[in-house]
């Protein structure tokens, strides 16, 4: 079976067949894609969690001026924060995914966030999207997901709660038109 190519840096929009799953109306963003399997952040689903109460949580000091929103980036590892920005910086545990798309797990951009310090551009998630060795590229196959190549406009200017609409539409596609049939010419 033919491997299908990296979808790091690319949109990951779930088709109707996932519906009835945890990534139903999600649009993830990948930020690896390998052998080995793939990682991503859903950049559509908030979390009805406050950013002040995280912050107490953690001990981490915050002007009161600095709010963001929570999402839930995916169903592993919930229990952990992934910071998706745009501008690159010094943390301690960055992954460099393009030069305009970092992902850090460390404490010290959440700490830098909180005191208006840190990148301007952000997503904060609790938890990832993972697929091990050849599963994405099966459900790719199965038509489970559309794919686009992503932009920082997309990822980090567009309202979340429109993200699915505007990326679909991006591909000339509106979501009342999909169906869960796979067709074959």
């Amino acid at each position: 079976m033919k491997e299908i190519k990296s979808l790091r840096n690319h949109l990951l929009i779930a088709m109707p067949q996932l519906e009835d799953t945890w990534f139903a109306g999600t649009v993830t963003y990948m930020c690896e894609h390998n052998q080995d399997g793939a990682m991503g952040v859903v950049l559509n689903r908030p979390l009805d969690l406050d950013f002040a109460e995280v912050c107490d949580q953690l001990e981490i000091p915050r002007l009161p001026s600095v709010n963001a929103e929570i999402l839930c980036g995916g169903p592993v590892s919930q229990e952990n924060g992934f910071i998706l920005h745009r501008e690159q910086g010094n943390w301690e545990s960055t992954l460099n995914v393009t030069e305009q798309a970092h992902l850090t797990s460390s404490k010290d951009i959440l700490e830098a966030i909180a005191t208006g310090a840190g990148p301007r551009h952000y997503l904060l998630g609790l938890g990832y999207a993972g697929w091990s060795a050849q599963q994405l590229d099966k459900e790719l196959r199965e038509n489970s997901w559309i794919t686009l190549e992503a932009t920082p406009e997309l990822i980090f200017e567009t309202d979340i709660h429109d993200l699915y609409n505007i990326a679909l539409s991006t591909l000339g596609i509106s979501a009342e038109f999909l169906s869960s049939d796979a067709g074959h010419a």
